[in-house]
């Protein structure tokens, strides 16, 4: 007679990647990278320090994975949208910084900012691959929508290496904010509503009057 019932660790073969990047995540946010051991990593995601290792061959490696499989697709999507849309850049630049800010800013990849600031002086090697993977992606997509806005005449002449950077600053620092309670005088709750002000004002030196 089979058995009806498939034993555990056949059950969640397909799952054990995505649940150990989703415990990776909350512990590199909660403890930064350099006090997250493999071990906890595995013991949160309900599989043995050896499971870990058959999918990520280090720590390393294993935060590579989590960017790789968490904002580097969003920003694919931002870029997608960008190329696709037919509306104005007032309408775009909304959709794209709020999107953003719902992907990201609201869960718990807000805290990877912070843990980036705060540990990129002893992992050299991580912090280039988060500034080639996130940051200068990022930027570059921000500057293909300035730069889309200017060949349509809807927003002035801007430095696009310039002003894309100072576009995303903003959003870094209420990430930062959010995971810094205690330190920042910055409720939480209140950030979606610096995010409409800051789109706001950002559309006010952007625009052609």
């Amino acid at each position: 007679m089979l058995c009806p019932f498939k034993p555990k660790w056949e059950r969640r073969k397909d799952a054990r990647p995505q649940e150990l990047l989703a415990a990776a995540l909350d512990l590199f946010v909660e403890r930064g990278f350099a006090a997250t051991r493999l071990d906890d990593v595995a013991r949160a995601a309900g599989v043995s320090k050896g499971t870990l290792y058959l999918y990520f061959s280090s720590k390393e490696e294993l935060f590579k994975a989590v960017v790789r499989e968490s904002i580097v697709p969003l920003i694919g999507e931002a870029e997608g949208v960008i190329d696709q849309f037919e509306g104005s850049s007032e309408e775009l630049f909304r959709l794209i910084m709020a999107t953003w800010w719902g992907s990201v800013g609201n869960n718990k990849l807000s805290g990877l900012p912070k843990l980036m600031m705060a540990e990129a002086g002893n992992f050299p090697e991580l912090a280039r691959f988060y500034q080639e993977e996130v940051i200068d992606r990022g930027e570059s997509m921000v500057a293909k929508m300035l730069k889309r806005g200017m060949a349509r005449g809807d927003i002035r002449d801007v430095n696009l290496e310039i002003d894309s950077r100072l576009l995303i600053a903003p959003m870094i620092m209420m990430m930062i904010w959010k995971h810094s309670q205690g330190v920042c005088k910055v409720d939480p709750e209140q950030l979606d509503t610096y995010i409409e002000h800051y789109i706001e004002m950002a559309l006010c030196s952007l625009l052609k009057k």
